[in-house]
């Protein structure tokens, strides 16, 4: 599989921050983070996807969640000052931020966008994040990457359904 270096990891290289190129097969019609972390025999908290928000107020912003998440729109909307905020419509992302659905990175947009990353990034040594291209991840340090791309550590995700027991 191709490892050809993308945008992301020459900015990488160029600000001195290792991290690691990892490939893996694209499947187009499964491009959710479940089957990215299958492919790379990761734990789904730690492959992190990017998505592009915009906020009543300020316009578009980045949120990192862990695949296994969903953005809570309401937390993800204080956090960022705006009253409201809803993600974009995919046919808006090319021309947005230079990347496809599938191959969004928070590292070398087109322009930098506010960008929060779910707090749960702070208990690994390392996350995985979309390399700017399918089929090729970058794995490096959250607190790397958060310096990097100036962003902020937030809790953006829903809080998971409460566990129901049956008691007998």
């Amino acid at each position: 599989m191709e490892t050809r270096k993308t945008n992301a990891a020459r900015l990488l290289d160029r600000a001195g921050i290792p991290y690691e190129l990892i490939p893996y097969r694209v499947d187009e019609d499964h491009l959710a983070a479940t089957h990215v972390a299958e492919q790379l025999g990761e734990n789904i908290e730690q492959v992190f996807k990017t998505l592009v928000l915009r906020g009543d107020r300020s316009g578009p912003f980045v949120c990192v969640v862990p695949g296994n998440a969903e953005v809570d729109l309401k937390k993800a909307a204080k956090v960022s000052g705006n009253k409201h905020a809803e993600m974009i419509p995919v046919k808006d992302l090319l021309p947005l931020t230079g990347y496809i659905r599938g191959g969004c990175s928070p590292i070398g947009m087109k322009k930098p966008f506010p960008t929060y990353i779910h707090r749960s990034c702070g208990q690994f040594d390392y996350i995985c994040i979309s390399a700017g291209r399918r089929g090729l991840q970058l794995k490096l340090s959250p607190v790397r990457l958060s310096a990097l791309i100036n962003a902020v550590i937030e809790d953006i995700i829903q809080a998971p359904p409460p566990v129901l027991r049956l008691v007998t």
